[in-house]
């Protein structure tokens, strides 16, 4: 019988990075609400859309992050089941990295609009030295948080709606070429989550 792969407790972990955005593009709003805006603001736009979006991604094209992990805890590859690793094989597909670019330039317009209404985070934030420079490093820092609390949910809705053909075709990935094709952070132990190989029929 085969097994419900979207049972896997580190899709829903993962996913509720979406959550966790929310809070941090609050703090993007805030950090451009610091400091009288640049004349060129299209310059302030540049720098954090740039520094905020592009490295989060390029590693989700090039080196997805292994989704097996959890913050600085990962799953040895050689420990992964066939199923984890066939989850693996998804993130390298055409369909994510479209999803990718997707989600990045819905990212950006984000962005602009919270560009727009930064005026009215200014008094939240006058308490902070009203140095430009500053509200910019804070907007780019959580601008590239929050690039990294979607663009990876964003790849785990792609696997969530995977459909039992497309699925039923997946070769697992190589645990030999994990290290080298995804981004692994984190001591790797054997396992982290006590059900994490357990699926439901």
């Amino acid at each position: 019988m085969m097994t419900n792969f979207r049972w896997q407790p580190f899709l829903w972990i993962h996913l509720a990075g979406f959550a966790f955005a929310t809070l941090t593009l609050q703090l993007v709003w805030l950090g451009l609400g610091v400091g009288e805006p640049l004349p060129l603001f299209w310059l302030e736009l540049l720098v954090v859309g740039a520094l905020g979006v592009f490295p989060i991604l390029s590693m989700q094209w090039t080196r997805p992050l292994d989704i097996f992990s959890i913050l600085f805890l990962s799953i040895r590859p050689d420990s992964l089941t066939p199923e984890q690793c066939k989850i693996l094989s998804l993130l390298k597909t055409r369909k994510h990295r479209i999803l990718t670019a997707i989600a990045s330039l819905v990212l950006l317009g984000i962005l602009w609009k919270l560009y727009q209404l930064a005026p009215l985070g200014s008094m939240t934030v006058a308490i902070l030295p009203q140095w430009r420079p500053l509200g910019l490093l804070i907007a780019t820092f959580a601008f590239l948080v929050s690039s990294l609390l979607i663009l990876v949910p964003v790849g785990v809705l792609g696997i969530l709606f995977t459909s039992p053909q497309q699925w039923s075709t997946t070769e697992p990935y190589p645990s030999d070429k994990i290290l080298s094709d995804f981004t692994v952070f984190g001591i790797r132990l054997r396992k982290i989550l006590p059900l994490e190989n357990q699926t439901q029929p």
